[in-house]
């Protein structure tokens, strides 16, 4: 692991870190927010998995997490969200695809079954690093993140109920099988089979038996992707179903931007640091 830069900030340090991948065969970047409270003892993980386009460096950005972050003596982790580098395969005209638009899956097509493999490096490679490198009580672990990140990390925590104390989202893409701006992408990913979709599906792993304790999801009214790409409705008649309490919030007049995130953040970092016991 190598230090790229390294800030303080409200009594803790904002530091941005780059490590070779195996999963991603390729140097991947994140940011990792470590709270004052770090040099008396070990502390809970939240994790945010950012949307399309984005990098580890949008939410440090924007997302207005640090000030609460010290306060509640939370670590942020924030990975990028897909394998970058000349020798990984992309659609530079897409933003829907490709570079910036991992999905948090791991590809089965090539050519991007070679780089594309996001589910095992948030998943698996990066937390065995994070538990290395830095003051972190991995028995204390959360998740969320923003649409496409939002998706990331509803289905990680489904799939992985154990390690994970709590998640949310804002403006999750709920239903990526059948939403128009994801199916694309899953097609190119995963093959022509819609079932191996289910995988990475929050509605389908839902229906297909995963459990989680409860969800916490934030969605703007007039954010323009409502209806085809993020779906909450049918995240909410999923949950519904399968008796997972979900607390859906429609937040009037809000869109799908970082303006709409940092509204509503202390309220995620509240409601997740209730769960990890500080």
């Amino acid at each position: 692991m190598k230090t790229i830069s390294t800030e303080k900030s409200h009594g803790g340090t904002q530091g941005v870190y780059v490590s070779r991948s195996e999963a991603c065969d390729c140097d991947m970047t994140f940011a990792v927010y470590v709270p004052p409270q770090a040099t008396k003892g070990n502390c809970p993980v939240l994790w945010y998995l950012s949307g399309l386009t984005c990098t580890h460096a949008n939410v440090m950005d924007k997302g207005e997490y640090r000030r609460l972050a010290a306060e509640l003596g939370l670590i942020v982790v924030c990975p990028d969200t897909s394998p970058r580098g000349d020798h990984v395969p992309d659609e530079s005209d897409n933003w829907q695809f490709g570079k910036g638009a991992g999905f948090y899956v791991d590809a089965t097509e090539p050519p991007f079954s070679a780089n594309y493999r996001m589910y095992s490096y948030i998943a698996d490679e990066l937390p065995r690093l994070l538990a290395a490198e830095f003051p972190v009580d991995m028995d204390r672990q959360a998740i969320f993140g923003h649409s496409m990140g939002g998706h990331g990390a509803i289905t990680i925590a489904l799939k992985n109920p154990d390690r994970f104390k709590s998640c949310s989202a804002f403006a999750p893409i709920s239903h990526p099988s059948v939403s128009g701006w994801s199916k694309p992408a899953l097609r190119k990913y995963l093959g022509p089979d819609e079932k191996t979709w289910r995988a990475y599906d929050a509605c389908s792993l839902i229906e297909d038996g995963h459990r989680f304790p409860e969800l916490f999801v934030d969605q703007g009214t007039t954010d323009s992707f409502l209806e085809d790409g993020l779906r909450p409705d049918e995240l909410r008649q999923a949950c519904e179903a399968a008796g997972i309490p979900l607390k859906l919030r429609m937040q009037e007049g809000y869109g799908h931007s970082y303006f709409f995130i940092s509204t509503f953040m202390e309220d995620h970092l509240r409601w997740h640091a209730q769960r990890l016991g500080n």
